[in-house]
């Protein structure tokens, strides 16, 4: 991460040409000496990675071309990049010196990309610009989070409005439908249940995926018998039952927990400690920690209802991810980032933390967020190191499939075989 070094990294020149070396002028890139979790389930083992022109070509014990790049990692251990399946990007997370809306969520990206997460799936509600940034990632020169989004968030109550939505969304080249079904906890009205359908209908009928914005065990079951491709939010109010856990694992549909949304809504009753770790400092926007920091804010938290109803649903939505964990359903990581007080970045680093908190393994909880989550989001050349994919991966310091925390022992960033600075 940005203010570290590996003082083991250097470049060096291989004298061994190999059959099927890439051919001179193809950027060539050997990542050696580390010990590798590729995201894939298997056991980590020490390898070499060969990356040409930012896909990875070989992971084992490859000859090294002449002309490649050596980069020596003894002693570390690199991952997958991190693949967030639900956030929000606005831009409003960029520095205030970058004006541009485009360079705005360039900026964003990259923040996301320095704490490790090297894709993001946003679910609704983005600005119009995020379509050209998605539209020129597919290089090998990328150096900033991958992209996927939703557009708007459909909100329309009557099915004809809601089926024209879908269709001027699909016009913008989402990649999702996103909607939302719930009742703030009984503030609002929901979507009636004739329009849930009208838009899961014309979404399909567009090749569109669906996710859904959730609360109520009720209405989760609905919604699966209806054919919604994301939960988007952990079941809240109640325990999981056998009927929920069958419908998810026969449809095979994945289940993103963003306990860390919970979080966000009592956290800032006090000072939270995170606000002094120097891996959240590096990245944390200061007027936002500057307003959550403010007394009246922290009072206005403790004494919000709503905040402690929501720390109560924080507790079930833990319990319900490790039954359904252990019932092998689909985990994929995600934690609502982006709104304000969810800080981009390092939310995820925490979701991690609150996931193995829940009772999962750090290495349930590292698969949930690599290859179950580029698998989830419909990303198939993300989320893994094999070959074919892109180059996108972390290097740390310390072994997070022994503590969690080891992820932010975060050295270096690399997508598609960039250093991301």
């Amino acid at each position: 991460m940005n203010g570290h070094s590996v003082a083991s990294v250097f470049l060096a020149v291989v004298p061994f040409v190999a059959a099927t070396s890439p051919a001179l002028g193809q950027r060539t890139i050997a990542f050696t000496g580390a010990t590798v979790w590729d995201g894939t389930g298997a056991s980590p083992r020490r390898a070499d990675i060969l990356v040409v022109d930012g896909r990875i070509t070989e992971v084992g014990d490859p000859p090294l071309p002449p002309q490649a790049t050596v980069l020596d990692f003894s002693g570390k251990w690199i991952l997958p990049g991190l693949v967030e399946t639900h956030a929000h990007v606005s831009g409003y997370w960029a520095p205030d010196r970058v004006s541009d809306p485009e360079g705005r969520v360039v900026e964003e990206l990259r923040l996301y990309a320095r704490y490790g997460i090297t894709t993001v799936s946003s679910l609704g509600d983005e600005p119009s610009i995020v379509r050209r940034v998605r539209d020129v990632q597919d290089t090998p020169y990328l150096e900033r989070a991958r992209l996927s989004f939703a557009g708007p968030v459909i909100t329309a109550t009557m099915p004809s409005a809601a089926r024209a939505a879908v269709a001027e969304n699909a016009a913008m080249g989402v990649d999702w439908v996103k909607i939302r079904v719930d009742d703030n906890l009984g503030t609002t009205d929901k979507m009636p249940w004739e329009t849930v359908e009208a838009v899961v209908e014309a979404a399909h009928a567009r090749g569109l995926r669906l996710a859904t914005h959730l609360f109520y065990l009720d209405d989760a079951k609905r919604l699966l018998r209806m054919g919604t491709d994301l939960v988007a939010h952990s079941i809240r109010d109640a325990p999981v039952d056998d009927e929920v856990i069958g419908l998810l694992r026969e449809t095979g549909t994945c289940y993103v927990p963003t306990l860390t949304r919970e979080l966000s809504t009592f956290v800032y009753a006090q000072r939270p400690e995170f606000f002094d770790d120097p891996f959240f400092q590096e990245g944390a926007k200061e007027s936002e920690v500057a307003r959550l920091s403010d007394p009246a804010f922290m009072e206005e938290t403790r004494t919000s209802t709503a905040a402690a109803r929501y720390r109560e649903a924080l507790e079930v939505a833990q319990q319900n991810l490790k039954r359904l964990s252990d019932a092998g359903v689909s985990i994929a990581f995600g934690t609502d980032a982006g709104p304000s007080g969810r800080f981009p970045g390092y939310f995820e680093h925490l979701e991690l933390q609150l996931m193995v908190e829940a009772g999962l393994t750090p290495a349930q909880a590292l698969l949930s967020a690599t290859g179950m989550a580029a698998t989830c989001i419909g990303m198939p050349d993300i989320g893994t190191l094999e070959p074919g994919k892109w180059a996108d991966l972390l290097v740390l310091a310390a072994n997070p499939l022994e503590e969690i925390g080891g992820t932010r022992r975060l050295e270096k960033v690399f997508i598609a075989g960039n250093e991301v600075r």
